[in-house]
């Protein structure tokens, strides 16, 4: 007696379980199709096909690449840090907000911008220096951003973070000038007619070289505010290799035929998981459909941006998830014919098989985490949903599908022949 109740606990809990999974599933996929409506007490969430942020290739836009001269400096490492960070200002307050710039090789820089139509304009705003000048209380100019030869993150005398600036000759002379007669007053740093600094002069700076401090600033601070001094010109001289538009038009029907596609090999695979194993395969469906919208959220929630080699990653995901439960099935009919008891043969199926569905994973990993770290542009794109796309395959292959044939053999559905054919 004592026995038969536990059994119809054990299938109470079983349904209940599943009956969670499908309700979350389905709950997940009308939230990644339609979103949740705004309401008085409801916040907005997007469709997560909207939410994800698409790349260049598939939005359209411009991209363009560049050479810096004079590789031979010693601190020319920082100087192209610093030609990044500059560029990627100066299109921020230029409201290319999505705009990346970005590091290709050890002397060259790729610079994205989407949803842009004229490269010319964007050349224009890159090449254009920032207005940056220094300007007294009277709002006099001082000296202006030509003038600066450089400006760095640094520590004054009592460890605090500061900013070491230089000079030329020609903003030396003037400096000193201006804060010989500003003693005691503030002398403001604007930029773009913003104001972006204020200090008290306290000594006259002559020599050109002279630092800005304050008691409240931290090392971030201080290095976005070197960054901003020197977006006045541009630490290297860069040369243009190569320029080009993407068409809206074309990234959009990349788009369908990359999403048709892979809807395509999606309903494939899960009928012939389905032919071919049956409980299992249905099973392997469920976890590949969970796959499927933990990797959209994923994309959603982390902002990473989709390009068309992104797709063909999680495609590839796919690919992965679905091995992992070829290999899985095939251990848990191989300890059946052995003659074991179905729970049995799910257990230890799953114990063989971990090492092989690790072991493939993580080298996969490896070399996505490889190509993330050395790649540039669509390169990068395929790194990162290919990472995304297998350590979710590797979950939904070892937990879902495990828990799921463990809550069917609760159920009491224990025919071998509908795991096993």
């Amino acid at each position: 007696m004592a026995k038969a109740s536990k059994a119809k606990r054990t299938r109470t809990r079983a349904v209940i379980a599943l009956v969670c999974v499908l309700l979350v599933i389905a709950v997940a996929a009308y939230l990644a199709l339609f979103g949740l409506g705004r309401g008085a007490s409801i916040h907005y969430l997007k469709p997560w096909g909207e939410a994800i942020s698409l790349g260049l290739d598939l939005r359209g836009g411009v991209y363009t690449v560049y050479q810096a001269e004079d590789s031979a400096q010693d601190d020319f490492d920082a100087k192209m840090d610093s030609t990044v960070g500059i560029l990627g200002s100066r299109l921020t307050r230029q409201g290319f907000t999505e705009a990346t710039v970005t590091r290709q090789g050890s002397d060259r820089i790729r610079v994205e911008i989407p949803n842009v139509s004229d490269p010319n304009e964007i050349l224009r705003i890159i090449g254009t220096p920032a207005q940056l000048y220094f300007v007294d209380e009277a709002g006099n100019n001082i000296i202006e951003g030509a003038m600066v030869k450089n400006a760095q993150a640094a520590l004054d005398e009592n460890g605090r973070p500061c900013v070491d600036f230089e000079l030329n000759d020609e903003g030396a002379d003037l400096f000193a000038e201006a804060t010989a007669a500003n003693l005691g007053k503030t002398i403001s740093i604007t930029l773009d007619g913003e104001t972006i600094s204020t200090a008290t002069v306290n000594t006259v700076i002559a020599g050109g070289r002279g630092q800005i401090t304050s008691p409240t600033f931290t090392a971030e601070e201080v290095q976005n505010l070197s960054t901003l001094i020197l977006s006045g010109a541009l630490p290297l001289n860069l040369s243009q290799l190569e320029v080009s538009a993407i068409s809206a038009t074309l990234g959009v029907e990349a788009l369908d035929k990359a999403v048709q596609a892979g809807i395509i090999g999606v309903v494939l695979v899960m009928l012939f998981m389905l032919a071919r194993y049956r409980l299992c395969g249905l099973v392997a469906d469920i976890a590949l459909t969970v796959y499927v919208l933990v990797v959209m959220l994923l994309l959603a929630l982390t902002g990473a941006q989709l390009t068309l080699p992104g797709v063909a990653g999680i495609i590839l995901g796919i690919g992965m998830a679905v091995d992992a439960n070829v290999v899985i099935f095939e251990r848990i009919r191989e300890e059946t014919r052995a003659g074991r008891p179905l729970t049995s043969s799910i257990r230890k199926g799953f114990s063989n098989a971990l090492s092989a569905i690790i072991d493939a994973n993580v080298t996969t990993v490896i070399a996505a985490v490889v190509l993330y770290a050395f790649g540039t542009g669509t390169i990068r794109g395929f790194a990162l949903t290919l990472g995304i796309s297998v350590v979710t395959s590797m979950f939904t292959a070892v937990f879902v599908t495990h828990k799921l044939l463990d809550v069917f053999a609760d159920l009491g559905v224990t025919n071998e022949k509908l795991y096993v054919g």
